[in-house]
């Protein structure tokens, strides 16, 4: 089979399947496998595939047309320009995610100290580790498996040159020190909506990453409270949220005494970071 037959056929049968974005998934499945790009299918659609390749190609595909993610896949996702390992353990670094690390980014000095709560992949934190200089970071969370993940891509994206430390925590409890940053984009799913979120999400994802409550504010809450023993003077606490939920993280920051809360839009117009400022 040819290169484009193959993909054809990929494309028809996660189509059939009721799979998003099948067009996509099933070239990106057969450059994984084939080791090619997105150039080939253009320039080299008539390229053997061979029984190996194909075999390998329509085991994937049958995975995914069963909803699992195609960066579980893979084992892989690009974030910030980086590339994540992931898997079952790990929340899966998405796109809204960067409008977060950008808004860090404005405010992150260097030689700053800087902790992410609930880290998973360690995404956030490497990314900001990774665009600075002399940053210091701490990435807290409460699965051994998550830290095991974000241990191993900062390994491979940071080596041995910036300090990065990893804790099994449950939020501050393991924590100790003061940082100029906190930033999470902690589970705010409300509990009620969890069934009915895509099969990739609700099948696949840890439900610890994404379970925030029954209204999805608990996690915010409580890191917002314990978070003001850990900033120093004039640090920011910042958060990815949900679109629907600017309004009601930054009330909670301003009773508990930020200032100079911000909600921050998205590409989309949707409310996606809020942060603040603790100046005691």
């Amino acid at each position: 089979m040819i290169y484009r037959e193959c993909y054809d056929w990929g494309r028809a049968a996660l189509e059939t399947a009721g799979v998003p974005e099948a067009e996509l998934d099933a070239r990106l499945l057969l450059e994984y496998v084939c080791e090619t790009n997105r150039n080939t299918l253009l320039a080299h659609g008539d390229r053997e595939v061979t029984a190996e390749e194909q075999s390998r190609y329509e085991s994937l595909i049958a995975r995914r047309a069963d909803r699992i993610p195609l960066q579980h896949l893979t084992g892989v996702q690009e974030f910030m320009g980086l590339t994540f390992r992931v898997n079952e353990h790990v929340l899966i670094p998405r796109q809204d995610t960067e409008i977060l690390v950008e808004e860090v980014m404005r405010k992150l000095h260097d030689g700053m100290r800087i902790l992410d709560m609930c880290t998973g992949s360690g995404c956030i934190l490497i990314s900001l580790l990774h665009y600075s200089n002399g940053c210091d970071g701490v990435g807290a969370d409460i699965s051994r498996e998550a830290l095991e993940v974000a241990e191993e891509n900062a390994k491979r994206l940071l080596g041995s040159e910036q300090s990065v430390r990893f804790r099994q925590s449950n939020l501050f409890e393991a924590i100790s020190g003061k940082y100029e940053i906190i930033v999470s984009n902690p589970p705010y799913i409300e509990r009620g909506e969890i069934p009915g979120l895509m099969p990739e999400v609700r099948d696949y994802e840890p439900v610890t990453a994404l379970d925030g409550g029954e209204d999805g504010l608990d996690f915010y809450r409580e890191i917002i409270r314990e978070s003001r023993e850990y900033l120093a003077g004039g640090g920011m606490l910042f958060f990815e949220i949900g679109s629907s939920q600017g309004a009601d993280v930054q009330e909670c920051m301003r009773q508990n005494g930020f200032v100079e809360t911000v909600i921050v839009k998205d590409y989309s117009g949707l409310d996606r970071v809020v942060y603040g400022t603790w100046l005691a």
